[in-house]
């Protein structure tokens, strides 16, 4: 019986003899489920590169490079500022061809990210991520310092480095202009360090001296300003990761960008979010920057064209960031019912059911793991009418740690703190700091419900968000 199954009429996949071979090739997808106006938009999924992002392209032709021209030695030390995914892509590299990486990485990235570049061996160093080039505490001049005192390590520089637009010159563009047969009238591109858009851009170019070039740029960026109206203005902060830039790198050629898209975080981030959920692609927080200024520039146009982005990374570093509703809710790119009381301070609604509750009766080895699995250092303890009867948090929980014994079968309400304070939603936002010097928490309740906790974090998100 003939097999029904799309995926038994794909060609079989080849056998590769390294991790290193199976970089680049990577599959064009057409989007069918976004409103993209009168155009086509096909994405390149860059995701689907062994390291997780478009990447892994340079960082082989960067390393080969050095290599060649004998700056990197056997047994010599990388040292790179990243935003992480060339850092990713660098360790991948490195471990293949032995070498040693150290990575510098601003304080905003995701701790997915930061977690993987330590599993693969590289050092991460952090640092801060607002202050800009010429400080010396910017994450690029803290790298080259390093490579400049440490014998034997050598600064990648992909900002500056000439290897890295090559790559997309003899790869990315020869394959996207392949998959699209030669038509394709518009690429959108952000800028990490420059090197998608020069490279990608000379090529495409060259082949079609018509097709259009757009920038995608988050706002707080300097170069959508400079691209569109030629001005210089100073750079601000976004927390997309990956994309914009507070200079201008050498590789990077803005004459090939015919207009720009200013795009802010909570734009990119729900742009991300809904690729996810109609389209099924998972992926990081600058595709969602690229998206949202696609479909900005398809449904401008008013005739078919057909576009091409990029899926430049997995969004599996993200899941605790633009992918996670209290982190969207926390930052404030999602709104919710607003009550013009205190149950605006909670960050985790009882009543929507966002929070994370005990028992009196739950073991407390139990509740230990809750809170790790959860992160978080108190959670309430309700009785069977949903009435708060304690408090479990972190000094509780190390006072049962410290008697010893066999504490897994003890009850949470043997360690709870009974003493509560409990605050009625109409209080007043003073009436918190009592409590908090306290170093207590603060239960919002009435006499019909228990509606969340207030700590401290909560206060100063709410307050922080005034300012804004």
């Amino acid at each position: 019986m003939k097999s029904t199954s799309t995926i038994a009429e794909r060609p079989i996949a080849p056998v590769f003899g390294g991790i290193l071979e199976m970089i680049g090739n990577t599959p064009m997808l057409e989007l069918k489920h976004l409103d993209t106006g009168l155009c086509k938009l096909f994405v390149k999924m860059e995701n689907m590169n062994p390291g997780g992002s478009i990447k892994d392209r340079i960082a082989v032709t960067m390393i080969e490079d050095a290599e060649a021209s004998g700056a990197l030695k056997p047994g010599g030390t990388l040292v790179e500022a990243t935003a992480g995914n060339t850092g990713l892509a660098l360790a991948l590299v490195a471990a293949q061809k032995g070498y040693k990486l150290v990575v510098v990485v601003p304080d905003k990235m995701s701790d997915g990210k930061i977690s993987h570049l330590r599993a693969m061996g590289a050092e991460v160093i952090l640092t801060r991520s607002d202050v800009a080039k010429g400080h010396p505490e910017y994450y690029q001049d803290i790298a080259a310092r390093i490579a400049a005192e440490r014998p034997g390590h050598f600064y990648v520089n992909q900002f500056a480095n000439e290897a890295n637009p090559r790559a997309h010159e003899e790869t990315t563009g020869p394959e996207i202009w392949e998959q699209m047969g030669g038509d394709i009238d518009a690429f959108v591109a952000g800028v990490g360090s420059g090197g998608t858009v020069s490279g990608v851009g000379r090529f495409l170019k060259s082949k079609n001296p018509k097709l259009k070039m757009i920038l995608a740029d988050p706002i707080g960026s300097i170069l959508e300003p400079l691209v569109n109206e030629g001005r210089t203005v100073e750079a601000g902060s976004w927390l997309v990761e990956g994309i914009g830039e507070d200079f201008v790198p050498s590789i990077l050629d803005l004459k090939l960008v015919d207009k720009a898209f200013a795009i802010s975080d909570a734009e990119a981030f729900h742009a991300a979010r809904e690729l996810l959920k109609k389209e099924g692609v998972l992926a990081g927080s600058s595709v969602g920057t690229l998206l949202a200024a696609t479909l900005q520039f398809c449904r401008e146009q008013t005739k078919p064209l057909r576009v091409v982005t990029l899926i430049c990374d997995t969004g599996a570093k993200y899941l605790t960031k633009m992918f996670s509703d209290p982190w969207m809710i926390d930052n404030g790119f999602i709104q919710r019912k607003t009550f013009g009381d205190l149950r605006d301070l909670i960050s985790r609604r009882h009543l929507d059911r966002e929070d994370y509750v005990l028992s009196p009766q739950m073991p407390v080895q139990q509740a230990i793991k809750r809170m790790h699995m959860y992160d978080v250092s108190q959670l309430a303890v309700l009785d069977a009418a949903d009435r708060v009867v304690g408090i479990l948090d972190e000094s509780d929980v190390l006072l049962a740690l410290v008697k010893g014994g066999n504490i897994s079968k003890l009850p949470v309400s043997d360690f709870m703190t009974s003493r509560l304070e409990t605050i009625s939603p109409k209080s007043s936002v003073n009436d918190l700091h009592p409590i908090f010097r306290a170093d207590r928490v603060a239960i919002v309740a009435d006499d019909d419900h228990f509606y969340g906790i207030i700590t401290r974090i909560d206060l100063i998100n709410y307050l922080r968000k005034q300012l804004l």
